[in-house]
């Protein structure tokens, strides 16, 4: 194995369409969110087969003790290198956790036939370049019901659910919010790994740059605080997002391949919501205590698993920082 240059021509010619496809996939895979921007995957390509595997030394050990978190960041780049695909006319088969004997091996994706791309995949592969997290304040507009029932269909063809939220039940989602900020930030472990991620050196293409992290603002549901030891800001805010939606992403189960089923789904949800020029940020630490979990699983009235939460909202005003990403020579090995 050797990892591919991709800016080299030559070297791009002696490869197998199927194999140059699945490595440019593989690439724009990278722009799929995960927590902490941690992008804990790896791709190996040989002909016109892609693995996709776990990046364990880029687990959070304490946030995701388990690693669902991990695995649903992994389905969503899964998501997003079946999209770049598809965009561009691939047909492929995808073989989900094929070997109980290589838990960290999460999917096997296969190139079975070329033809024209669908007129959806390419919207969604065109929404892959222009999709960011934006904790920005929402616009005071509100989120047209067609659009999320787009949302919930998103979800649904990837094997989960997504539950859009009645303002009587955002009041639970913020008290989950409130109890998982109070228990991790008073965890020395979770400061010292927050800390890692946020505060990352000068040309990192990973974690969370300062520049994408939420202000202080009133929010009806409030955002991880990225700064625990910042100095708070003493001017007074009025509330934002009052028009935001939000909404829990949930499965039927909770096994790996559910996980991994969510964050494909994650991914068709936040690619659907660009292509409806909406603008989302995941809510996960109400997933990372469980306290704070029970309580949207309480919203579910035993419907599911939660899996992530969602803001969801009509852009605001301002440039919108987008956070880097790893190189394609960093995590793409081609056989060559």
């Amino acid at each position: 194995m050797v990892m591919i240059q991709f800016t080299e021509p030559r070297a791009a010619r002696q490869q197998r369409p199927a194999t140059r496809a699945l490595a440019k996939a593989a690439v724009a895979a990278g722009r799929a969110p995960s927590i902490f921007n941690s992008q804990p995957w790896r791709w190996c390509i040989a002909d016109d087969v892609a693995q996709l595997r776990a990046d364990r030394d880029r687990q959070l050990t304490t946030v995701d003790p388990d690693g669902r978190l991990l695995t649903v960041s992994c389905g969503a780049a899964l998501h997003h290198a079946r999209t770049a695909l598809a965009g561009v006319g691939f047909a492929t088969h995808v073989d989900r956790l094929p070997d109980p004997g290589d838990p960290d091996l999460f999917a096997r994706i296969r190139v079975v036939d070329a033809g024209e791309p669908q007129r959806a995949a390419v919207r969604l592969q065109l929404a892959m370049a222009l999709r960011h997290t934006d904790r920005r304040p929402f616009a005071d507009v509100e989120v047209p019901p067609p659009a999320l029932r787009r949302l919930r269909e998103a979800a649904e063809e990837q094997g989960a659910h997504l539950r859009i939220l009645r303002p009587e039940d955002v009041v639970t989602l913020a008290a989950a919010a409130v109890a998982a900020a109070g228990t991790e930030l008073t965890d020395p472990l979770y400061r010292a790994e927050l800390s890692a991620w946020t505060g990352r050196p000068a040309g990192a293409r990973d974690g969370i740059p300062p520049e994408t992290a939420a202000h202080p603002e009133p929010r009806p549901v409030p955002l991880r605080n990225l700064d625990p030891g910042g100095v708070p800001d003493p001017a007074t805010h009025d509330v934002v997002d009052r028009y935001a939606c939000y909404a829990i992403l949930y499965t039927d189960t909770d096994t790996p391949v559910d996980w991994l089923a969510a964050g494909e789904a994650l991914s068709a949800v936040l690619l659907t919501a660009t292509d409806e020029r909406l603008a989302a940020s995941p809510i996960s630490d109400v997933i990372e205590v469980p306290a704070a979990r029970r309580l949207l699983c309480d919203l579910l009235d035993g419907a599911g698993y939660p899996m992530v939460a969602l803001r969801i909202g009509v852009p605001g005003d301002g440039p919108l920082a987008a956070a880097a990403r790893r190189t394609g020579a960093e995590v793409v090995d081609v056989a060559t």
